[in-house]
């Protein structure tokens, strides 16, 4: 529920639900890039440009989503997918533990 309401460029968008008496199906975001953690294995060190450019965008994204009362509780590396193989764009996925805050 939280993630279908949240539509932002650096949120991992849900497109559709299907479930079937056994099964639970999601459809979402193609995000080809691969996680952060494993692009931080990988290159072992960033620019300060891209190290800027993933914590610009996941604060931005962070600040809609308390804004509209959504805690993800789960923001880590594994968590944060990038775009594409060869750009630093992220979008912010997995909202297992995600908390509604009561608007009153």
């Amino acid at each position: 529920r939280a993630l279908s309401a949240l539509r932002h460029p650096n949120v991992v968008g849900l497109h559709q639900i299907f479930e079937t008496p056994t099964e639970l199906y999601l459809v979402m975001d193609k995000v080809a890039g691969g996680e952060l953690f494993d692009r931080i294995v990988s290159c072992g060190t960033f620019s300060e440009g891209n190290a800027q450019t993933v914590m610009r965008q996941l604060l931005e994204v962070v600040a809609f989503m308390h804004a509209r009362g959504v805690i993800h509780r789960d923001i880590k590396p594994e968590n944060i997918l990038l775009v594409s193989p060869d750009a630093w764009e992220i979008k912010v996925s997995d909202f297992g533990l995600v908390k509604m805050l009561d608007p009153d």
